[in-house]
């Protein structure tokens, strides 16, 4: 009798909402998820095609980086593999290489279960770019995985994905400032919103595609952007930011991040980002709690560390 109550009560819709709002809310249960080698650093030959050594998915703690735990990869191999997307424990990983066949598994690590996505209806088309975001609408109350194809003459197809009814389905009205020749660089998918930074000529824009509404949207860069050097867009104070490290700092022996938020579809520029100077920082994105995530690589030693 308790199991079957207990069971009544963590299924109900009403427990799931709330336990997934404190979790937010608190930042609890937050932590990296990387895939490794196995002693952090690469012990095979890679001269030798039969060495190869086998990869492994960890947790780690989003403020130390400390190694919490290791994960039993779903899938048979871990090779080639990549995260497009998370959202409440739910993880989306497909090919690093993207292919408009490439198979798209939806993963629970807590309980270690998977779904595999349905056969696209685009199968019979050749793609030269695809592009792939997941996450949790709170809209719909709904996951959803946002796929976009690109062809050699500039057709573009999109494609969105619900977890709660396990279909895809093809969005049909393309607007027309889509319909020419662009370039597709960095994204992230906030609140069922996907969004791309786009270069049409000398142009950056940021396009955006609401996966519960199926409307198009576009925001003119900063004037103050002018390449994809540096170029970053990510959430900040749960606001679509971008990060721009192109100009110098004022101050000898430091560098900066320049940074904007979306607000009211406009671009305010905010504080910049500023850290000791160094050759080889590479801008990963904005930490869930605000903080900028760097990569700073030693290439001397062969490896790369994370700062915040």
């Amino acid at each position: 009798c308790t199991c079957k109550s207990w069971s009544d009560l963590i299924g109900s819709s009403g427990f799931v909402s709330t336990h997934l709002h404190r979790n937010v809310t608190k930042h609890a249960h937050v932590y990296l998820l990387c895939l490794h080698h196995p002693n952090f650093e690469c012990q095979n030959d890679n001269d030798d095609p039969y060495d190869i050594e086998e990869l492994q998915w960890s947790l780690f703690s989003n403020g130390t980086f400390v190694q919490f735990s290791n994960l039993s990869h779903p899938l048979e191999n871990t090779e080639h593999y990549r995260i497009y997307g998370s959202s409440n424990g739910l993880v989306c990983i497909s090919d690093e290489i993207l292919n408009f066949d490439s198979p798209i598994y939806i993963w629970n690590p807590s309980v270690r279960k998977f779904r595999t996505t349905p056969t696209s209806t685009n199968i019979n088309i050749k793609f030269s770019y695809v592009a792939l975001k997941f996450g949790f609408h709170p809209g719909v109350d709904d996951y959803k995985a946002v796929r976009m194809m690109r062809t050699n003459k500039n057709a573009l197809a999109v494609e969105v994905y619900s977890l709660r009814t396990d279909s895809w389905k093809i969005i049909e009205a393309i607007p027309p400032w889509l319909k020419c020749t662009w370039k597709n660089h960095k994204d992230t998918f906030f609140n069922g919103v996907a969004y791309h930074i786009i270069e049409k000529g000398p142009i950056f824009s940021i396009m955006s595609f609401d996966s519960g509404s199926e409307e198009f949207e576009e925001f003119i860069a900063p004037d103050a952007i002018c390449g994809p050097w540096g170029l970053c867009i990510d959430i900040y104070k749960e606001q679509i930011c971008l990060l721009c490290r192109y100009y110098g700092c004022e101050e000898d022996g430091m560098e900066k991040v320049d940074l904007w938020v979306l607000q009211e579809k406009r671009w305010k520029q905010l504080c910049p980002f500023i850290f000791p100077w160094d050759d080889w920082n590479v801008t990963i994105g904005i930490s869930i709690d605000d903080e900028l995530l760097m990569e700073i690589r030693d290439f001397d030693k062969g490896v790369a560390n994370l700062y915040l």
